[in-house]
């Protein structure tokens, strides 16, 4: 009957619309997109996911491939999470086009440019199309990896966010303002999600923001149950009879979701064991113990080439390594983890960039500029020994004890060979020169993220150090207020107290502000100019400095004890996440001491074998065709034709050492990516400041170890080769 009479108001005010409009007036099917929050996505969305949104959209557009209902519905889930403009059917499109594009126009590059060169082969045909092939699975799970890593930034932040709400709720029991205030302070992805929720509730897609809530905690039943347990807790305290009984329900919200994250911190610890020593064992012991046998291989085996090495260790490997990681890291739970303060506060990007100071006036300078140029001279530097020969090819300088910088010699098949038709160079000078390609890119990298992140990361590094004494500081806030003193007469009695603290240095200057220039005390903590916010830029102080500003206009009473409660609060998840450390310790320690120590140093030594091992191979084959020449194809007869035969020209120790350093380097890249990402999560301020240090640590490490190793084992080789002469 009601849905009788609703169904003739709709009619009666339609035929008034259609009268008044002078046309059929129709009620739009289209759902209501808020302009805000399409503004907002725009400015915190990742750049590559608008790239793979394009690319999906555009593979739809030419082939359509859609995948069956069941798929259909898991892909939409993944996409809905990491909030992605595409349909299942653009995804799958994508998974199989592209790899399909990059097979074909590998194979015809692939063969195109060697045969430009006159050396065809169909290596890299085979390869482009195993990779094509290849690439279908991971593409195929591009959005599962997506919302992978959309979850672990977005529940990194989730104990934070419980604690806003919390702490909100306490004071004023309005969940739609809590919401509103904890997407204030929260850094994306969570802050979107959280602004979703409103939107949603704005835009008429749900009808309160209970509803739009509880559909959003859907899609994180697989992942963090306890965050939907906290969440369902406080809004039940909204129904709470007592006052108690409320403050009791807000409390518990926040001390299950620290408390289960602890325990599948502990699981995730536990049994991260196994696949870190499968990773390492794979991707850098078994690797780089296999290079001491690839000199061998290659001076026995003709057909097996440099660019067949460099494919093996410079992509295959570093892909295989960089895909188990990110496995490992997507089944991390959430905990902890810091944002980029930059994020928070727009005025701090500006300490990204390198700040030359001319009197008053500020230069800033891109570090990329600076990282190029090194770059740059570090390469050329490398590569010197290959122009030095390309400009003169009868250049090159002895370095005594039968070593030469350049040493380029005639290929076996080719003894009287043209000073043209020379191969290497074999030279330990060159060897030692070619440590620079590595060092280019490590060095070079390294400066970058160092330049970039070094002032921010002070800047939070100080902030972190404020957060950990400013609970005390609120709780003697909170207990002045509780005196009875007015807000802005204990700012300056808290002030005194802690004289001589960084928390003491925050107080104090909102205090000047008070007393000095007579600004009340939300202006004195908020003003764009000079408040005290813009010298210590922290979330969880901003957040508790507005608590404190809300709760005050119910009177000194509530104020104190919301302070006192926010204290307690920072207090326990400083705890936990000091036992969650601990938790990490050994097996980040572990990581970093592969990073740092372990695969730099014997990938050095490495390279010092094989540098002798060349040596003693080259020179054994150009004395065993002396002998032959000498003695003539009679005396030699068939055994000595049949062992020069064995030695093949193999790699020059130049080429070989490139290929290695470059494995080392993205090595580097990619376990300091895994071990921040274990101990971090998706923290990339941290991230861009250990990938500061690691790099170049590593390199330079990997660099002193080859020159030192090459040249005892090339003097070691000389004397070998010495006493076989003599002998």
């Amino acid at each position: 009957m009601a849905e009788k009479e609703v169904s003739s108001v709709l009619q009666k005010y339609k035929k008034k619309l259609d009268k008044e409009l002078g046309q059929e007036f129709t009620i739009p099917n289209k759902p209501i997109v808020s302009r805000e929050y399409l503004q907002f996505k725009k400015e915190y969305m990742p750049g590559h996911l608008n790239w793979y949104e394009k690319a999906c959209n555009y593979c739809e557009k030419v082939f359509k491939i859609a995948p069956d209902k069941k798929k259909a519905a898991e892909l939409q889930r993944y996409i809905d999470v990491a909030h992605l403009d595409i349909t299942p059917t653009g995804a799958v499109s994508f998974a199989y086009l592209v790899p399909l594009a990059i097979a074909f126009f590998g194979s015809l590059i692939g063969y195109m440019i060697p045969a430009f060169f006159g050396q065809p082969t169909l290596f890299f045909v085979f390869f482009s199309i195993i990779v094509g092939l290849v690439l279908i699975a991971p593409f195929s799970k591009m959005p599962e990896f997506l919302a992978n890593s959309w979850r672990m930034k977005a529940s990194n932040q989730m104990v934070l966010s419980i604690f806003y709400v919390v702490t909100y709720m306490r004071h004023t029991s309005n969940i739609e303002n809590a919401i509103d205030f904890a997407a204030e302070h929260l850094a994306p992805p969570l802050a979107l999600d959280f602004k979703k929720i409103l939107w949603d509730v704005e835009t008429e897609r749900f009808e309160s923001v209970n509803e739009s809530l509880d559909y959003y905690l859907e899609t994180w039943r697989e992942w963090n149950v306890e965050f939907i347990e906290a969440m369902h807790l406080v809004e039940g305290s909204l129904y709470e009879s007592s006052e108690d009984r409320r403050l009791g329900s807000l409390d518990k919200a926040l001390s299950v979701i620290l408390d289960e994250t602890y325990e599948k911190m502990l699981h995730y610890a536990h049994n991260l064991k196994s696949p870190i020593t499968m990773l390492h064992m794979m991707g850098v012991i078994l690797p780089i113990l296999g290079l001491v046998i690839l000199p061998l291989v290659v001076s026995f085996l003709g057909n097996v080439k440099w660019y067949h090495i460099a494919t093996l260790y410079d992509v295959v490997l570093p892909i295989m390594v960089f895909y188990m990681g990110k496995v490992i890291l997507s089944k991390r739970p959430s905990g902890y983890g810091d944002s980029d303060v930059s994020e928070l506060n727009p005025e701090l990007k500006k300490y990204k960039k390198i700040i030359v100071n001319f009197g008053k006036q500020e230069v800033l300078i891109n570090p990329i500029n600076i990282c190029v140029l090194v770059w740059l001279v570090l390469f050329l530097i490398g590569l010197s020994p290959v122009i030095m020969h390309g400009m003169n090819p009868r250049f090159d300088v002895p370095l005594g004890g039968g070593f030469n910088l350049l040493g380029y010699r005639c290929p076996q098949h080719n003894p009287e060979c043209d000073i043209t038709q020379q191969i290497g160079p074999f030279g330990i000078g060159a060897s030692i020169l070619s440590l620079f390609i590595p060092l280019s890119f490590g060095i070079s990298i390294g400066l970058y993220f160092k330049l970039k992140s070094k002032n921010i990361i002070k800047i939070r590094e100080k902030t972190k150090k404020l957060e950990d004494e400013f609970a005390s500081g609120l709780f003697q806030l909170g207990n002045r207020l509780g005196d009875g003193l007015p807000v802005e007469i204990a700012f300056g009695k808290v002030a005194d107290i802690m004289e001589g603290t960084i928390s003491g240095s925050f107080f104090s200057l909102v205090s000047t502000n008070i007393r000095k220039l007579g600004m009340g005390v939300k202006q004195a903590i908020y003003d764009k100019k000079i408040g005290a916010l813009i010298y210590f830029p922290s979330s969880v102080i901003e957040s508790s400095m507005k608590v404190l500003i809300e709760s005050a206009k119910k009177g000194p009473r509530v104020a104190s004890q919301a302070l006192i409660n926010v204290a307690r609060y920072i207090k326990e998840i400083h705890k936990v996440n000091e036992r969650l450390k601990d938790l990490m310790g050994d097996i980040i320690g572990s990581m970093k001491a592969q990073v740092s120590f372990l695969s730099p140093v014997i990938s050095g030594i490495v390279i010092g074998i094989t540098s002798m091992i060349t040596t003693i191979l080259g020179n054994l084959s150009q004395q065993l065709s002396n002998i032959t020449a000498e003695a003539g194809e009679a005396a030699a007869g068939v055994g000595g034709a049949g062992i020069l035969g064995l030695f093949g020209d193999g790699i020059p120790t130049y080429f070989f050492q490139i290929i290695v350093g470059i494995y080392v380097v993205e090595l580097s890249y990619i376990l300091t990516i895994l071990a921040n990402g274990i101990e971090n999560g998706e923290d990339k301020l941290s991230q861009e400041y250990a990938l500061g240090v690691n790099m170049r640590k590593s390199v330079l490490l990997y660099a002193v170890v080859s020159v030192v190793v090459m040249l005892i084992f090339n003097l070691i080789a000389g004397q070998i080769m010495t006493s076989i002469a003599v002998g």
